[in-house]
């Protein structure tokens, strides 16, 4: 690997190749109200006709064609009627908050009287329904119901069953070699289900749980007058959908446009509104970007740091001033979790560019005084900047320096789910749990162990990513034709996604010159770049990325077309996310 002096220039991506998309298709039937620039942007993306950007309610996947519907539902049909003590056991992250909330909200609506929750503690109990969650439940409850989490409890389902609770699970994380024997699971991730979309967070399938015992309840005469209405809980559905960071197929396009629909027109629930207001975002013109930058990580920051309970709570509350005083304190918490991350990252960057062996394709990082909570974040940051795997470890807490616990990013072709699995076939014990996804995973091991398996981690890297993949490539939907770049066109791209993961918001490349630039605070760029084509001056900004070096007077530009509102005035703005010289 080429030395990484760049790292030290923060977000100028040195060696990123620019690449435009290609269409999947030709556009056919859009009327005329949908700008050209959009049809486009859609075929790219496999959108070719109007339908297929009808993001309506109606045409939701069926509850009934995911697998475990059944029995789950029978179990939280005699749960209701017998009045049984459910505990719902979530997740410390958004997706695990947001369906925490989801599952008391919706099953108290559907008649259970005696429903709480339960999140873990990550330093205490470690992740998911661990033994050691089940036995700080206290009293004992009759049934458990797991949300975004649950697949790989074998050993807390089996303590769970011992103290003689039943256990419905409900998660989206790919299965192990074993699964728990629970009463009933709701996955569909599960070999062998039959669910067209494998994408939905761990918030959808409990509302998809939900709405398959709302059936159910229906048939069997359980309300009087109008079925409960579920489609109150689609805003905590999309941001959760959003902050997870799985595809937006179209089933969670629909999630997330409905859940935005409701934000949007003041119908959300106290705690999402007062996060949205914490956040500096606009409710009436939200998007989906505004959930996975400033609500979503407000709700994580408390899970990494903290007790997540403090997130579900803010989620569960109906006074709104209640409310606001949660989101007060999830974005103290925050700015905390920002200061830390920051930290941790620049010595996870003087690590790297220290390191005399940098030529690892899998990489491994530790340091015995960092957070666990966050390393994830450390994982991320590093793995945009390198282009490759990284995992990065902390001490599973201040105690526990005996043990580590550690958080994987990967990048497209690399599944590191599978890869951790491949090591633990080749080395049993080196890895003492793990679990996710193909771009995100969790891991634990002894710390004797960590020099072995950085050893093992790259080994597998080198042996399953192909050369080409370790280039780091920028897809952008081309070029903006000269006058494009209108306050129409921009508000026509904010609302016409939801825009996400494998949704990607549109990202246009064009060359200008550079007409004048001044630096805002200390890092930021705003510029005014002219287009030569036809000699329009355009407002642009760049975040990050002032390292004491002007802007290029030729340059290509990345850039999303975004609306500036200032003082109620809105006028379009090119934000910029790479320049290099043109």
């Amino acid at each position: 690997m080429a030395p990484l002096a760049h790292l030290a220039r923060g977000r100028a991506l040195s060696t990123l190749q620019l690449r435009r998309r290609e269409s999947k298709g030709l556009p056919s039937g859009w009327p005329s109200s949908v700008h050209p620039v959009l049809q486009q942007i859609y075929a790219a993306r496999g959108v070719l006709e109007p339908g297929q950007a009808e993001h309506r309610l109606a045409r939701m996947l069926s509850p009934q064609l995911l697998g475990g519907m059944t029995q789950a539902v029978d179990l939280l049909v005699e749960a209701i009627r017998d009045d049984w003590t459910i505990v719902i056991a979530g997740d410390y992250d958004c997706d695990g908050a947001t369906g925490t909330a989801v599952a008391v909200r919706g099953l108290r609506l559907l008649g259970a009287k005696w429903v709480s929750y339960a999140i873990p503690n990550r330093f205490v109990h470690g992740y998911g329904l661990s033994p050691a969650l089940v036995a700080s439940l206290q009293p004992t409850p009759q049934l458990i119901v797991t949300v975004d989490n649950g697949v790989a409890s074998v050993a807390g389902v089996a303590a769970a069953k011992a103290r003689g609770i039943r256990v419905i699970v409900t998660d989206h994380h790919l299965p192990g070699e074993q699964l728990p024997a629970c009463d009933a699971m709701v996955n569909p991730n599960l070999v062998g289900d039959a669910f067209p979309s494998k994408m939905l967070a761990g918030v959808g399938v409990m509302f998809y749980l939900l709405l398959a015992l709302r059936a159910r309840l229906h048939e069997q005469g359980a309300f009087v007058g109008a079925k409960p209405d579920l489609s109150g809980l689609l805003d905590l559905v999309a941001l959760g959908t959003v902050a997870d960071l799985v595809p937006l197929d179209f089933n969670n396009r629909v999630l997330v446009e409905a859940g935005l629909q409701r934000i949007r027109s003041g119908r959300a629930c106290a705690g999402i509104t007062a996060l949205v207001e914490s956040g500096k975002r606009s409710v009436a013109t939200l998007c989906s970007s505004d959930l996975g930058f400033a609500v979503g990580p407000r709700l994580n920051a408390a899970g990494r740091l903290e007790n997540m309970s403090l997130g579900v709570e803010c989620l569960l509350t109906d006074d709104v001033a209640q409310a606001r005083r949660y989101a007060e304190q999830l974005s103290a918490i925050n700015l905390e979790r920002r200061d830390l991350q920051a930290s941790m990252v620049a010595e996870a960057e003087q690590m790297v560019v220290g390191m005399t062996d940098i030529d690892a394709i899998g990489v491994a990082l530790y340091e015995p005084s960092w957070h666990a909570g966050v390393v994830g974040l450390v994982a991320s940051k590093l793995k945009d900047r390198l282009h490759r795997p990284v995992i990065a470890f902390a001490p599973a807490s201040e105690d526990d320096t005996d043990n580590l616990r550690g958080s994987a990013r990967s990048i497209a072709g690399f599944h590191i789910r599978d890869a951790l699995a491949a090591i633990d076939a080749r080395q049993p014990g080196l890895i003492e749990r793990f679990g996710g996804h193909a771009m995100a995973a969790g891991l634990s091991m002894k710390t004797c162990d960590y020099p072995r398996f950085a050893m093992a981690f790259d080994a597998i890297a080198r042996e399953l990513i192909d050369a080409e993949r370790l280039q780091a490539v920028l897809y952008t939907d081309g070029e903006l034709p000269p006058g494009a770049a209108s306050l129409t066109l921009a508000r026509q791209l904010r609302h016409a996604g939801p825009w996400g993961q494998a949704f990607p918001e549109p990202l246009f490349d064009n060359v200008f010159e550079c007409a004048s630039w001044k630096v805002m605070g200390e890092r930021h760029l705003r510029l005014q770049l002219r287009d030569p084509r036809d000699g329009m001056l355009h407002d642009a900004v760049m975040f990050n990325a002032y390292h004491g070096q002007p802007p290029p007077p030729q340059l290509r530009a990345a850039y999303e077309l975004t609306i500036n509102d200032w003082q109620g005035r809105e006028t379009p703005r090119l934000l910029l996310r790479h320049i290099e010289p043109a």
